[in-house]
């Protein structure tokens, strides 16, 4: 198949824009970290949606690789493989799920530039068993010749470095082909290790290993003519097969556990294969009881033949990390001793007097150069030591987290205020921030309540001080959804209202379980003294949530918004009437008013999802001034929502913010993802909507997944986006 200019697209005009990350550091799960075994400093990391990442040891800091892709699917990185004698050769496997395409990426200038290789054996790299692996390998006797232990279509060979690929018909498993969502995943072939050893530089390698993660006889298949043929090797338990190591003696380590993660794992053990002879040794470090759960994921040696192993999700008490200096026959416990400085990610502690040891722990590596560095992957950061040999004399061991550069979290919300803090976020999995300084990860976490997700953050228009916020519980600290803040969302208390009996059903599917009163969205009015909370019934608070009424006059499910200067106001349009609804007395009754220039169907523009922003915004400054983002067009009306006008500016809008006014004019500055020419970008207009320019170029693609932005309110031009998988990034003119 023909290798494509990595992203090749139609150009559109771009204004210069400097685009960087809002520091936060880490915050998602990270898979694996792979180290060079060329060249000492030189490392690659692949995330499960958030791209591949290089470090740069003459900058101490991880580099974002995929920035420049406009291909979202490639940011769900399934493998990683650097050349193991060119250290300017890396190979990425992308694919983000079974429905998404895949490629195979090449790069001879350590990921700046990639040679893209579409293939049509689908990956999961934001899948279940995503920390499978590795599953992409290089012979190093021959690296024209890689394999790739794929999930739904067996082993597939290429001879001419990547360029071309085939499914091996040799290799006994042909896989179980492609299934569809809802469905699990296959775990599929879960590895490939080569051992130079049985082969000649130039003429390829003799023996290989394959890993098995689907349900199968056999978990290990071994070749010894350069894959021609191949033989099972039969084990004496039934797990499945994760990672493998192999020494420098011969000595195959292999995690195994009953699911393939990285949650869902209940069982599993570690052993030993000695490949003189195929004879296996048990060498679990702790065999999971039934009531602690947990399998065996993370595996690496170093060059004096130590060895390391990680537990995947041992819940009850904790994951943990094990090394061992005489090939398994015992082993040293990390936890009791280890550290953890986190004061360059403070957010690790979420509210607790120190960070957690780590979960999802499935990448496991060793510095080939330096013994005394290792890493391992967690669900929110990576953890590096330069003590990990101490660990044998039973002295404790010190972890930092290993993250400057790499941003890998999904954002949902973006707040920017116009006093106080630069900017507040809500994010997915680690609840939300207040970000003074936007270089500095925040010490300033949404925490009393910790939410899951932060789907929705409001600020009083004329009192921005008064915050509120409204999201999912944490599956750890539950509590309630809702939460109010008077010092610019320093602090915060809890809020809770009250279930609406006998509630009909809410609009789709996008609120958590059965009961539709989780994660109803709240809103302030503009001098902060009122808080509306969107159950099936909206309702309001005067007392910071210690009593709370319903607003009368609305249908069900019906959200207003409040203007941002007329405390008396909200404004509600009903997506499945088209109706308009308007409160002058703060929210406690809403009637109908008439509108027009609005489409007589506003039915697709009905929100089914907690995370996506209302169509109906205020304009900040602006009585009465508001916007209304629809899929036929954006409008916007001057007189509280009486009177509409389409405003067409080219972009098909999709979300819409208000920021800073251009210099020397009234108006705000608006910002937008939107899309134009084919093309899903982040768009600026000046002049109220008429016309836009594209302010993110095709070096800032982020795999054009935006999920949220916030227009910047002291600053004209500043806009920042939410990703999914990139965290925050923000962009100035020039």
């Amino acid at each position: 198949m023909t290798a494509l200019p990595f992203g090749a697209t139609a150009a559109t005009r771009a204004l210069p824009y400097r685009w960087r990350n809002v520091r936060v550091g880490g915050g998602g799960f990270v898979p694996n970290v792979v180290f060079s075994r060329v060249e000492k400093g030189l490392a690659y990391l692949r995330s499960d949606m958030g791209g591949a990442y290089r470090w740069q040891a003459t900058e101490s800091r991880w580099i974002p690789l995929l920035d420049d892709q406009a291909q979202g699917s490639w940011q769900g990185v399934e493998s990683v493989a650097p050349d193991p004698l060119d250290p300017n050769v890396v190979y990425l496997a992308c694919g983000m799920g079974r429905p998404d395409p895949a490629a195979i990426l090449r790069s001879d200038n350590r990921g700046t530039d990639w040679t893209v290789v579409p293939v049509p054996f689908r990956m999961g790299g934001n899948e279940d068993g995503r920390g499978l692996g590795e599953r992409l390998a290089i012979d190093p006797n021959d690296t024209r010749t890689l394999y790739f232990a794929s999930r739904h279509d067996g082993l597939q060979v290429s001879r001419d470095r990547g360029a071309t690929w085939t499914k091996s018909a040799s290799f006994p498993l042909p896989g179980l082909g492609l299934n569809a969502r809802p469905a699990p995943t296959h775990g599929g072939l879960s590895f490939v290790i080569f051992d130079p050893r049985g082969g000649k530089p130039g003429e390829g390698s003799r023996t290989i290993f394959v890993g098995v993660a689907d349900p199968s006889e056999h978990h290990l298949w071994r070749s010894d003519d350069g894959g021609a043929r191949w033989k099972p090797i039969p084990a004496p338990h039934a797990y499945l097969a994760c990672k493998a190591a192999l020494d420098g003696e011969g000595r195959l380590y292999v995690t195994y556990s009953s699911g393939i993660g990285p949650s869902n794992v209940a069982d599993g053990a570690v052993w030993r294969l000695d490949t003189a002879t195929n004879a296996w040794t048990e060498i679990t470090p702790a065999k999971p009881l039934p009531q602690r759960g947990g399998g065996f994921m993370g595996v690496a040696v170093d060059g004096s033949g130590a060895v390391a192993v990680t537990s995947l999700n041992r819940w009850n008490p904790h994951d943990t990390l094990w090394r061992s200096t005489d090939h398994g026959a015992t082993w040293t416990d990390l936890y009791p001793d280890a550290r953890r400085d986190v004061t360059t990610t403070p957010f690790l502690y979420w509210g607790e007097p120190r960070a957690d040891f780590g979960w999802w722990m499935a990448g496991l590596a060793i510095d080939p150069f330096d013994p005394d560095f290792a890493c391992y992957t967690t669900g929110a950061t990576i953890y590096a030591t330069r003590e990990f040999t101490k660990a044998a004399a039973g002295r404790p061991t010190t972890w930092f987290p290993w993250v400057e550069g790499i941003e890998q979290t999904a954002i949902i919300t973006l707040a920017s205020l116009p006093e106080g803090p630069q900017l507040l976020s809500g994010f997915g999995d680690i609840s939300g921030f207040v970000h003074d300084d936007l270089t500095v990860s925040p010490t300033d976490q949404f925490t009393t309540p910790v939410f899951g997700n932060t789907n929705f953050i409001d600020y009083a228009g004329g009192k921005p001080a008064i915050v509120v916020r409204s999201g999912t519980p944490h599956q750890r600290h539950g509590g309630p959804t809702l939460a109010w803040s008077g010092d610019h969302g320093r602090t915060w208390a809890p809020m809770t209202a009250p279930r609406i009996p006998g509630a009909p059903h809410p609009p789709g599917q996008g609120r958590r379980g059965p009961d539709p009163h989780d994660d109803a969205a709240i809103v302030v009015n503009a001098d902060g003294s009122v808080f509306m909370v969107m159950t099936a019934q909206a309702q309001v608070t005067r007392d910071r949530g210690a009593s709370w009424t319903a607003s009368q006059g609305l249908p069900a499910w019906v959200r207003p918004v409040p203007d941002r200067v007329d405390p008396r106001r909200f404004t509600a349009i009903d997506t499945q009437t088209g109706k308009r609804f308007l409160s002058t007395d703060a929210g406690a009754s809403f009637a109908p008013a008439p509108t027009r220039g609005l489409p007589a169907d506003l039915s697709a523009d009905q929100v089914t999802w907690r995370e996506i922003p209302w169509p109906l915004k205020a304009a900040p400054g602006q009585a009465g001034h508001l916007w209304f983002v629809s899929t036929q067009g954006l409008f916007r009306s001057t007189d509280g929502g009486a009177r509409f006008t389409r405003i067409d500016g080219g972009v098909q809008v999709d979300q819409l913010d208000l920021g800073a006014p251009p210099p020397g004019k009234a108006w705000p500055a608006l910002f937008a993802i939107g899309r134009k020419d084919g093309i899903r970008a982040v768009w600026r207009s000046d002049d109220e909507g008429k016309s836009w320019v594209r302010v993110n170029d095709g070096r800032h693609e982020y795999g054009r997944r935006f999920r949220c932005l916030a227009a910047d309110m002291r600053v004209y031009g500043r806009v920042y986006v939410g990703t999914d998988g990139r965290g925050i990034v923000y962009g100035e003119p020039g």
